[in-house]
């Protein structure tokens, strides 16, 4: 049994009707690859079954604190039904593109159900005319809520459920987890422990405070580092307004060597500033068209990972974030990569003067239920000011550059989906895999009514980067 974490609580309590806060990933499958040339559904369950315990967030379930008192746990569910977690759809023909985006945003708007582990995967068959894709492929669209997974520990099911070869024999996985749910009189007596506990594990937060301020101030006080910017400065834009409970999601796929000679073209510069560049690039010609570009530069939030060593294996989330300048202010495509450089590298450098980590530890000492009123509250603000936090949310995860294979069909690509709240309605998820890099967009229906103009706006960045790049 398992505790979540205040972090891991704040996405249960950011969860509504209008905002279901799982994250997922639409992986796309060749079939040819696999024994006979086909993959039952049958097989599909039969391969996640065998490798149940190879991730705990498979079969644990929430069980709550009697009056919100303290934060959930996860325990195995003693009623577990693969069968509930995994579907099955196919899409009428053609079978192309647009509806296969269209039945995935459709999915994505559907909240998980919060008694039963969250997550689901969705195998949706009937892709016979995606440009690129071999007739009769297939897709797998998986949902995990936020609170059992960050990017990192996400890896770990997508590990569980792939292969290195095609006819890999079956892993040597434990069984799943096994728990007695505890009574409501167990979890209070926790609570009160815990909240005796609680300034014993402040101690070396605070500690590490008075340093750390001071390397803030020091990093402010450099000349040569270009700082994020600051509450009150941020534009608002279309993006920052209240959700719909409709979701609408959209992806492309890039080569990941062109998009590395993107990057060469500014020294010092890496792949997350190229990709930075090109979702900058795409959200300036979007908002140019509708009218709606802000003449200050929108600003992003980069999630980072600061799971230590010893924490690769444990579930949830162990992420802070860093605000970046997108400098879509900038109209040359050239020099707004060499701005958002310097602006990730400032952005960076006071980061780790703070500590990611320390900025993590202090959200864990706010009471769940003042955690729950908060975390409602600021999404409030966020929605009625003109001037909100960022404008969006930009994560890059780096994936295998190896082919992965499950029930023996190749993966293809992966595209990420991601939850929105009130005052942020735009989420870019970024998948690099096997020589290519996939940029998604998960946002409202009533926010980005055009996703295809949006993803055609990121592509024609994309390109005249791309055109710059090539000698």
């Amino acid at each position: 049994m398992q505790q979540l974490s205040a972090q891991d609580a704040t996405f249960l309590h950011l969860e509504s009707p209008r905002t279901p806060m799982h994250i997922g990933s639409l992986a796309i499958y060749d079939q040819s690859s696999a024994p006979d040339g086909h993959v039952t559904f049958k097989s599909i369950l039969a391969t996640t079954q065998e490798r149940l315990g190879l991730a705990r967030s498979f079969t644990e379930r929430l069980v709550h604190v009697p009056l919100g008192l303290d934060h959930p746990y996860w325990v195995s569910d003693p009623d577990f039904d693969l069968e509930y977690h995994i579907r099955h759809i196919a899409l009428p023909k053609p079978g192309d593109w647009r509806q296969l985006w269209i039945q995935v945003a459709r999915l994505q708007s559907r909240p998980l159900d919060m008694d039963r582990p969250l997550w689901e995967f969705t195998v949706i068959e009937g892709l016979d005319n995606l440009d690129g894709v071999p007739a009769g492929a297939f897709g797998i669209l998986a949902k995990v809520h936020h609170s059992a997974i960050d990017g990192v520990s996400g890896a770990e099911m997508t590990a569980a459920v792939h292969d290195l070869e095609p006819e890999a024999p079956p892993p040597d996985a434990p069984a799943p987890p096994s728990d007695v749910v505890p009574r409501d009189l167990e979890l209070l007596a926790r609570a009160g422990v815990n909240s005796v506990r609680q300034p014993f594990r402040m101690a070396p937060a605070i500690r590490e405070t008075v340093p750390a301020l001071r390397r803030w101030v020091e990093t402010f006080q450099k000349d040569d580092v270009t700082l994020p910017a600051v509450p009150g400065r941020v534009p608002g834009t279309r993006f920052n307004t209240e959700v719909s409970p409709h979701r609408v999601v959209i992806g492309t796929r890039f080569d990941l060597d062109e998009v590395k000679s993107i990057k060469n073209m500014v020294e010092g510069a890496t792949i997350n500033d190229a990709i930075l560049t090109i979702c900058a690039g795409g959200l300036r010609r979007y908002l140019d068209y509708h009218g709606d570009l802000p003449e200050e530069s929108m600003t992003a939030m980069a999630p980072i990972s600061v799971r230590s060593d010893e924490e690769q294996a444990v579930a949830g989330n162990r992420v802070s974030a860093m605000v970046v300048r997108l400098r879509t202010d900038i109209v040359d495509d050239v020099e707004r990569l060499g701005a958002i450089r310097e602006a990730t590298r400032g952005s960076k450098e006071l980061t780790n003067a703070v500590g990611a980590r320390l900025m993590t530890d202090y959200g864990s000492f706010i009471p769940a239920a003042t955690a729950g009123l908060a975390s409602r509250l600021a999404t409030r603000i966020a929605t009625n000011s003109s001037r909100p936090l960022v404008n969006c949310t930009i994560t890059n995860v780096p994936g295998p550059q190896i082919p992965l294979y499950s029930a023996g069909a190749k993966l293809l690509d992966l595209y990420g989906t991601g939850p929105i709240v009130d005052g942020m309605g735009l989420i870019i998820p970024v998948f690099s895999y096997c020589g290519g890099i996939t940029v998604s967009a998960t946002s409202c229906r009533e926010i980005m009514p055009d996703p295809e103009r949006f993803i055609a706006c990121v592509e024609e960045s994309f390109e005249d980067l791309r055109a710059v790049a090539r000698p």
